[in-house]
């Protein structure tokens, strides 16, 4: 059975993007300073991605626009569109819940869920996410596009890893 993989990266207030839906505020303390790549070894663990169409969209136009960052993984981006699948994309309008749910009981390396919110929360409600690999970057937006929405909820968490570099910690959880 696949886990279910939280990746990304947050304000230490919370938002995942800002109110400008950004996400160029992702970085260390010291411009001056590489970052730590964690995410190369990450990569290699997962071999599906789950994301939302402003996420994809996101990717496509200001991360990384001249190619694909995520090759070799499936990725499914959930829309209400209809667009062309790709080799590695498939664009759906399932259930993410659900989806996730029947691709979890598939052979093979974990899901990752990239974002966004919507989709985060949706699988938060359903008890669908592992393991939160959160970097908390050294930034407070004040405001945007918050990671968890409110809820009645608690989720019983254990630490068992962190690792900081430039100012970023990154905290890996896994449910108790």
């Amino acid at each position: 059975m696949k886990n279910v993989i939280l990746y990304i990266a947050v304000s230490l207030d919370g938002y995942i993007a800002d109110c400008q839906k950004s996400v160029n505020w992702i970085k260390g303390q010291d411009d001056s300073v590489e970052m730590q790549d964690t995410y190369s070894t990450f990569f290699t663990t997962v071999d599906t991605i789950i994301m939302g169409k402003t996420t994809y969209d996101q990717i496509i136009t200001e991360l990384s626009p001249d190619k694909w960052p995520y090759l070799g993984a499936k990725t499914y981006v959930f829309t209400h569109k209809q667009i062309t699948n790709t080799e590695d994309i498939i664009f759906t309008s399932d259930n993410p819940c659900q989806l996730v749910k029947t691709i979890k009981q598939e052979e093979g390396k974990n899901i990752w869920v990239c974002g966004g919110a919507d989709i985060i929360n949706q699988l938060l409600k359903e008890d669908l996410i592992d393991t939160f690999q959160i970097s908390i970057i050294p930034t407070v937006l004040g405001g945007g596009i918050r990671l968890f929405e409110e809820t009645n909820t608690m989720i019983n968490l254990r630490l068992v890893n962190t690792v900081k570099y430039n100012g970023v910690i990154e905290a890996i959880y896994k449910r108790r």
